[in-house]
């Protein structure tokens, strides 16, 4: 499954929404993104 937010609000929006229309079901902003994973850094000592 594939998450988006939007970039208005900082709502999750499923991504059966997205296929539908390209809009926030809560606030109607256009922009949505999709959250990348964040990567842990490990240093070599």
């Amino acid at each position: 499954m594939v998450v988006y937010k939007c970039f208005n609000c900082d709502k999750i929006i499923k991504d059966e929404f997205v296929k539908k229309r390209v809009r926030c079901p809560y606030c109607g902003s256009k922009i949505i993104y999709k959250p990348r994973a964040t990567s842990a850094k490990v240093r070599a000592v």
